[in-house]
Parts: structure tokens; C-alpha cells; sequence
């Protein structure tokens, strides 16, 4: 059995599944004893003849298909690759063949990257550092920093900001006229003074309205996922 392992990218996936083979980015995957390890390099015209022949039958599955490779799941590679192999089966769209296990294993995964992506929109918070700038550090399930930030550059078009994957390390870098994504470690941000004081004024509003006897963490809970909380002023 030969399993191809990508680098993660899109251009890397495609290039595997010309191959037609198993297919994982993986790299802690758990190996019988008879597979052959294959360490995939992108391939222009692989990938190009792959992404192509995806258009030919359906011109919007490869946005879903990008969208399906954000997600965390493991098995995400080999779940895209099933679904191109059936649509390739086929000649035809697949999507609203929804008694297909392969169209409804990738409707899971887009739901829940895109449903993840909708959440952050209204819950990812941005603390004001010293210089003016916004800093929004996180720890998503899936690779949607890049989503994310067409969606405040549209609504915080005159301000600058940072949105960073602490998990991924990466960022995605706003100057007020221009995105820029790329690498980012770890960060030492030093807060304005109004941050400083607004996080006290708001710690102690969050202070005053608890009631020790009646916990509302449930309620807390059903708002905003227990995963999301290590970022809120409240609860460190």
C-alpha cells in the first residue's frame, strides 16, 4: 500500500491525487507494515490537469473541496480524495446526491470549518496595543485565519490589525490598505493604556453581575465554546 503524505497544501493534494493513491498530511499517521511511503512535491502540471478535470464536471467543487482541506480532521485529504474520485465516476456534479457517503463525509467536514469560520466572526477578540493596533491571538480548529481576515479587513477597512493562529503560527497582517499572511511565533504585545483600563472596568462589571449561588455556566457554555474562553479578559 503506497500512502502519499503532502505538505498540507492545496497545490500538494492535487498533485497526489493524479496518482490516484492514499493521501494524508498527516505525518503522524499510524503505518502497516507493507505501506511505502511517498513524500509528495507539487507538480504544476499535475495539479493543473487535476484542478481542470475537477471544473470539467463541476465548476464550484473545488471551492468546496479547498474549503474541506482547512479542517482539522485527519482523514480530510482521503475524504476530498473520495469525493474527486466519484464525481470523476459520475462526469457530473455529485453535491446533492446526498445518500452518497462520500458527498455527505465532505458536506461534515465544510460544515464544520464554515461553521467555525461564522462563530469567530462575532466571538474572536482584539485587544489595542501601545501603538494602535489591533491584536487578536487564537487557537481555531481549522485553518480559517485567512477566511477571517477577508472578513474584518470588509468591516475594519481603516484600521490596523493582527489576527494570529497561535496553534498554526501564523498570521494575517492588516496595514490599513493591504493583507499580508505569513509566519508568526510566539508574541510579546504590550496593551494601551485604555486596553489596560478597559479590561479592569470590564472585569469588574463581569464581578459584579455574578452570582456565586447561581452560576450561569451552562448558559456561558451554549453562547461561547469552553475552547474560546482562554482569550477573554473574564476568565483569565
Amino acid at each position: 500500500m503506497t500512502i502519499y503524505i503532502t505538505d498540507g497544501s492545496p497545490a500538494a493534494f492535487f498533485t497526489a491525487v493524479f496518482d490516484d493513491c492514499i493521501i494524508t498530511s498527516d505525518t503522524q499517521v499510524q503505518l502497516s507494515f507493507d505501506s511505502r511511503v511517498v513524500r509528495t512535491e507539487y507538480d504544476e502540471e499535475k495539479c493543473a490537469r487535476v484542478r481542470r478535470g475537477i471544473a470539467k464536471y463541476d465548476p464550484l467543487a473545488e471551492r468546496e473541496i479547498l474549503i474541506a482541506l482547512r479542517s482539522c480532521d485527519p482523514l480530510k485529504e482521503q475524504i476530498a480524495f473520495s469525493y474527486i474520485k466519484k464525481l470523476m465516476q459520475f462526469k457530473c456534479a455529485i453535491n446533492k446526491r446526498l445518500n452518497m457517503p462520500e458527498v455527505i463525509e465532505l458536506n461534515e467536514i465544510i460544515y464544520k470549518v464554515n461553521g467555525e469560520t461564522h462563530r469567530l466572526k462575532g466571538l474572536l477578540r482584539f485587544m489595542e496595543s501601545k501603538d494602535g493596533a489591533l491584536y487578536a491571538p487564537y487557537t481555531p480548529d481549522n485553518d480559517i485565519t485567512d477566511l477571517l481576515m477577508e472578513h474584518f479587513t470588509a468591516r475594519f477597512k481603516n484600521e490596523k490589525f493582527v489576527i494570529h493562529d497561535l496553534k498554526r503560527k501564523i498570521a494575517g497582517l492588516y496595514n490599513g490598505r493591504e493583507c499580508i499572511m505569513g509566519y508568526a511565533g510566539e508574541a510579546e504585545i504590550y496593551l494601551s493604556e485604555y486596553e489596560r483600563a478597559f479590561e479592569n472596568l470590564w472585569k469588574k462589571y463581569y464581578k459584579s453581575v455574578t452570582i456565586k449561588e447561581r452560576p450561569h455556566e451552562k448558559q456561558m457554555k451554549g453562547s461561547m465554546p469552553v475552547r474560546y474562553w482562554k482569550f477573554l479578559p473574564e476568565k483569565k
